[in-house]
């Protein structure tokens, strides 16, 4: 499937609007950095690292079209787009991983024009690597999927959420590419319905056997054994392996530890946070409650009625049997080895 979610184009960035998926496949062609952060928020383009990508791409727009008389007037200008950008999301640690790259090649000791040259360089540079990663660490993953496996997964961490291969819909396409006989189980993942809009069209695109299943339904087959793994991608990973990802991400790992189902990560190492200590730490984006009482903005419940909604949940490490990244595949205990793949 290829860069199916981004593709730079010189002077602005094109992404796949996921807001439109299944029905419509809509091209947004986006030539600043206001333009990018609403998609973000409003969910156009998602997914941890791509996401990353694109807010690097953001950023070098921006660059690219301040007008300035000194490099400090330069950077205070530049400044003011990177909080832009860093506001959009908060859980996501790949959009702050990009953004500290870029703003560590505009500090560096050039004159504007280098910089500009170098932040659009730089963010090409993530998107390329973030591309590899994909592919190294689905080929990782892929060594722990079985012949005859059926897999579930949460949410969407397929080539729209990484405009790679994918991290956990990766391993599982890669998996399929060794001619192992596989099939997914597909959460709807509510309340915005990434697994049953964006999963399914994945992995039907990938001619990918995949059954959908409402979110609540994933301990029914898990005690029936028709389940041999789960596989899940992530938003950020603490220093001590707890992991965020999609509201529900909890539930099935612990749902999984009960059945004796092994539950893995899949992440590139861009996804790792070694400055918290632990999950607690890990900041929660709230969403509006209007995603819950509505689906596709048709109203579900009584108009008024309070709702929350957090968009993700955190996974404590103990329940997690493997990480797999670019750099390897972890287990616990995952202090020290995640230390080591990301210094």
């Amino acid at each position: 499937m290829g860069n199916l979610a981004i593709e730079w184009l010189g002077n602005k960035v094109k992404i796949l609007d996921q807001t439109k998926l299944p029905q419509q496949e809509v091209y947004l062609e986006l030539s600043d950095h206001q333009s990018i952060a609403s998609a973000i928020t409003e969910l156009k383009i998602r997914g941890a690292p791509a996401i990353g990508i694109v807010g690097a791409y953001a950023i070098a727009l921006a660059a690219l079209k301040i007008e300035a008389g000194s490099k400090g007037g330069f950077l205070e200008k530049l400044r003011g787009v990177i909080e832009t950008i860093a506001a959009t999301r908060p859980t996501a640690r790949n959009l702050f991983a990009g953004i500290d790259r870029m703003e560590e090649v505009a500090q560096a000791d050039n004159t504007i024009e280098q910089t500009k040259a170098a932040l659009v360089g730089e963010a090409i540079k993530i998107h390329s690597e973030e591309v590899e990663a994909d592919q190294k660490l689905s080929q990782m993953g892929a060594e722990l999927i079985e012949d005859g496996f059926t897999i579930l997964t949460h949410c969407n961490a397929g080539s729209l959420a990484t405009a790679g291969y994918g991290t956990a819909l990766g391993v599982i396409k890669r998996a399929e590419e060794q001619g192992k006989k596989i099939k997914v189980l597909a959460t709807e993942t509510r309340p915005l319905l990434q697994g049953a809009r964006l999963t399914t069209w994945e992995l039907k695109k990938a001619n990918i056997p995949v059954t959908l299943i409402t979110d609540s339904m994933a301990g029914y087959f898990m005690s029936r054994g028709e389940v041999s793994c789960v596989i899940v991608g992530a938003d950020r990973i603490a220093a001590n392996g707890d992991t965020a990802n999609k509201i529900g991400t909890y539930s099935l790992a612990v749902l999984a530890k009960e059945n004796g189902i092994p539950f893995y990560v899949a992440a590139p190492t861009t996804t790792i946070d070694l400055s918290l200590a632990s999950g607690d730490e890990i900041p929660i984006e709230q969403r509006s409650p209007d995603e819950v009482t509505h689906i596709q903005r048709v109203g579900i419940a009584p108009e008024g009625v309070d709702a929350a909604n957090p968009a993700f949940d955190v996974t404590p490490h103990r329940y997690i049997t493997a990480i797999i990244t670019e750099r390897g595949i972890i287990k616990e205990p995952y202090g020290g080895e995640l230390k080591e793949m990301v210094l």
